[in-house]
């Protein structure tokens, strides 16, 4: 690990009030010192207590230990910004390190020339994602909490947010470390029972062990079928708009996202090809791509939209399926129909101003082939605007059993971590299996340690210098 002073810009590099340098490592003070300056042009902050925030100057005066004092303080020629500086000692600080953070004026200009001032006084710039990575190699957090302050910087909605503040506190650490007590805790008796058969007996051990590796098993499952929601909660619900030409797809659309993206017109066909928009219903982020009208064509580049829709709606979480009430259903219907059977369908009976000639349950009847939990109906008018605020509902209920609420409950969001219970549930599954088949101990020891450190990749007990630097090369600089 690196042990030198870092810097960087910790704000974004754009105008804006307030812009903060931040410094971490050893010589952190001792290079902020040589920077920093009261209005009486001393030098302090290598007697400051910590976490105070001082008043002063900062002044380019490299190289020269005193500074020259006008009458009313500072020589204004080395004077480059008026700033408020923090100082946070070690090991009381994010990166567990002597860290100080320099709140000047938020010109990209002047934090770029403090930074500078900084890496002339010895700091160096720091790799995106370093002040985390040292506060992970410095023991403070682990790597599931690391991963979650990049997860809070690219929340995407309010329940994503919530969700990567939760696992910040520590949600999907402290699952983890308790099922790997308890591993580790058998791994350890047989491991000591083989070692020393004389004084621990293995007799009766497979029936408790059993009955523990039924519980690992259901509690690894339970946060594997939360890794769905966990994905949608953090990235949105990939959606996508099917419906025959003319049906209305392009109008609900625009007014999901509250402006003409899509051409509308009266014309058959108009959308060729696919549009994609996200957009956030009252916390909860869709991505929308609405298709080409599906239906037989000759025209070749109305066949191409036609055939990636289709390819689109087989990938979507969530099907929104628009149909005409004014027309007859037809066999561009019944093709979308048996396309998209077995998905999730939020079905919008569309101009509903106009007169119906399909309804509700002549629809209904149509698709009872489908499974009906998966089915909505919903009529709308997108010319009107009608029944547009019953979808943001009929999602919820869909995908979130009517609410989505943290509480005690863990969401895994993140793939890697996903990947890793999966390899220890195969590895449990392997326990239960070895025990059913009435294996020798050793066998359950080996699959009961694969296991253990599957979940240590998570926290990060289990993983090389390459997956971390891979992990954190993917932060912003400054964090």
């Amino acid at each position: 690990m690196k042990t030198d002073t870092i810097a960087a810009i910790a704000t974004a590099m754009a105008d804006s009030g307030i812009g903060i340098i931040r410094i971490s490592g050893e010589e952190a003070i001792e290079i902020a010192d040589r920077m920093f300056r009261t209005r009486s042009g001393r030098r302090i902050l290598r007697e400051v207590t910590s976490h105070t925030i001082n008043y002063g100057y900062i002044v380019d005066n490299f190289g020269e230990e005193k500074i020259v004092v006008d009458e009313v303080g500072l020589n204004a020629n080395r004077v480059v910004d008026e700033v408020m500086v923090s100082v946070m000692k070690s090991p009381c600080s994010y990166t567990t390190e002597d860290t100080v953070e320099i709140n000047c004026h938020g010109g990209v200009l002047m934090m770029n020339r403090i930074l500078e001032l900084a890496v002339k006084n010895g700091a160096r710039i720091a790799e995106p994602g370093e002040f985390t990575k040292r506060a992970f190699l410095n023991g403070r957090i682990d790597l599931s909490r690391a991963e979650a302050v990049i997860d809070i910087i690219h929340s995407k909605n309010q329940f994503a947010l919530e969700s990567s503040v939760s696992q910040l506190k520590g949600s999907v650490s402290e699952a983890v470390q308790k099922l790997r007590q308890e591993l580790i805790y058998e791994i350890a008796f047989i491991e000591s029972a083989l070692d020393d058969p004389e004084h621990i007996s293995l007799e009766g051990y497979g029936e408790k062990l059993s009955e523990k590796t039924e519980n690992i098993i259901s509690r690894l499952k339970k946060l594997l079928d939360s890794s769905d929601n966990g994905k949608m909660l953090k990235e949105g619900i990939s959606t996508v708009i099917v419906g025959k030409p003319n049906a209305g797809k392009s109008s609900l659309l625009n007014i999901l996202v509250g402006e003409e993206k899509a051409i509308v017109t009266d014309i058959a066909g108009t959308t060729r090809d696919v549009l994609e928009e996200s957009i956030r219903l009252h916390g909860i982020s869709l991505n929308i791509i609405d298709t080409a009208g599906i239906r037989y064509t000759e025209d070749v580049v109305e066949k191409i939209g036609v055939e990636r829709a289709r390819k689109y709606a087989s990938l979507a979480d969530l099907i929104v399926f628009v149909v005409d009430a004014s027309l007859p259903l037809d066999e561009s219907d019944y093709d979308i129909i048996r396309m998209i059977s077995g998905k999730k369908v939020i079905v919008l009976l569309n101009k509903t101003d106009l007169d119906e000639v399909v309804t509700e349950s002549i629809l209904t009847d149509e698709m009872n082939a489908m499974d009906a939990s998966h089915i909505r109906v919903i009529k709308t008018s997108t010319k009107e605007n009608v029944g547009i605020d019953l979808l943001e509902q009929a999602i919820k209920d869909m995908f979130f059993q009517g609410e989505i609420s943290f509480n005690d409950e863990v969401f895994i969001t993140n793939m890697r971590h996903k990947e890793a219970i999966m390899n220890a549930y195969e590895s449990m599954l392997q326990v239960r299996s070895s025990l059913e088949n009435d294996m020798p101990e050793d066998f359950y020891s080996i699959d009961l340690m694969s296991s253990y450190s599957s979940l240590g990749t998570i926290i990060g007990e289990e993983v090389g210098e390459d997956l971390v630097n891979e992990i954190f090369s993917k932060f912003c600089m400054g964090k």
